[in-house]
């Protein structure tokens, strides 16, 4: 008989918040779980692997939307993996753009920290950047 977990062993286990594991719940991401008769939720092993899953997917940036897509498609038997494969690739080059959107950032914000004094005079760069009308980035 597999035992079963409550939301605090369920979190621990997880490494999620019981607040988390709720949303998960109420959002359709996790399965439903039994509840006692005093309402307390109670989480078998295959509701952990899923918050695993999510909170692995959670670590490696997917969305809420994207994670969903492969909770589905792990559940499904049948499932052809270039559908996973779509959505890991997708999500790639939706990082590599951040990363790239990130690195200008870097950039321009070197820049200013350069062009600032950083003395006891009232004059900055970086807050003269920040009220000017030009594009920072």
């Amino acid at each position: 008989m597999t035992k079963l977990l409550t939301i605090g062993e369920a979190a621990k286990a997880s490494g999620l918040s019981a607040k988390m594991i709720r949303h998960y719940e109420q959002s359709g991401l996790l399965d439903k779980t039994p509840r006692t008769e005093a309402g307390y939720r109670l989480y078998n092993t295959q509701q952990l692997r899923q918050l695993n899953f999510i909170r692995r997917g959670r670590q490696l940036g997917f969305s809420l939307e994207e994670i969903h897509s492969l909770l589905n498609l792990w559940r499904d038997p049948g499932r052809e993996s270039r559908e996973v494969k779509h959505i890991a690739e997708k999500h790639l080059q939706d990082v590599a753009q951040k990363i790239a959107e990130l690195q200008q950032i870097h950039g321009v914000l070197e820049k200013l920290a350069n062009q600032c004094c950083g003395n006891s005079n009232p004059d900055c760069a970086i807050l003269d950047s920040l009220a000017g009308p030009e594009s920072m980035v």
